[in-house]
């Protein structure tokens, strides 16, 4: 469950948001001034702020500028109609959007749902994250998970499927595979390829109701979205 804050002084406002965010499915904290906000910030994880740039104790320009000191999470501020310069400010310290008041809660939720996708894009390149479907893949930890489960791969199964991935809706030649995931000196069976692919399968579309890995009759093998 994503998690946001609301900095904002107007409590009527502030319990509004947390209802309806609540509502869309999202965990809510809320801070009625700035000073309160930044410390809700530094004392938890948050995936998206709601601040209001009019704030007592610590105007909502000054906490922007002490979380971009620490954290990139996204920023959406909250302003009056005609606080062009706050709004100027705001951006050019770091704020990833901004929605005036008054504003339809529609459209407040489809930009904190642009601003959580950017977010996540970004996480994933950084993250070195593969995904497809209820899969992901984490290139730096070596970790796979399917419906946010970890599955248990050998490291010949994490590099077949990592490759699969890395190259999908391609189709993969079995003798491609074999120099790219055991070597241009591998010496074994030549069915290993098959081998490997049956044990994928085995650990992850069987027991999770996936069909992600196809077969390519007389060629190799190529990952493609499910169906």
């Amino acid at each position: 469950m994503e998690k946001i804050l609301i900095v904002e002084d107007e409590e009527k406002l502030a319990r509004f948001l947390e209802l309806e965010l609540e509502h869309e499915g999202y965990e809510v904290s809320k801070a009625l001034d700035g000073r309160e906000g930044l410390a809700l910030f530094k004392a938890s994880s948050f995936d998206l702020i709601l601040l209001d740039i009019m704030l007592p104790a610590l105007n909502g320009i000054e906490v922007l500028r002490r979380i971009r000191q620490e954290s990139d999470l996204p920023i959406i501020l909250l302003t009056a109609r005609d606080a062009v310069v706050d709004k100027v400010s705001g951006l050019d310290r770091g704020a990833d959007d901004y929605i005036t008041k008054p504003f339809a809660i529609e459209e407040l939720l489809a930009r904190i749902r642009v601003a959580l996708r950017k977010n996540q894009s970004k996480n994933n390149a950084v993250n070195h994250i593969l995904e497809i479907g209820r899969l992901s893949l984490n290139s730096s930890s070596r970790e796979v998970k399917v419906d946010n489960q970890v599955v248990e791969l050998t490291r010949k199964e994490f590099d077949l499927l990592e490759f699969l991935l890395q190259n999908k809706n391609i189709v993969m030649e079995r003798t491609t595979l074999l120099d790219r995931i055991w070597g241009f000196d591998f010496v074994g069976e030549t069915n290993s390829v098959d081998v490997y692919v049956r044990y994928l399968r085995s650990k992850l579309e069987e027991p999770y109701g996936l069909n992600l890995i196809k077969t390519v009759r007389g060629v190799g093998y190529v990952i493609r979205d499910e169906e």
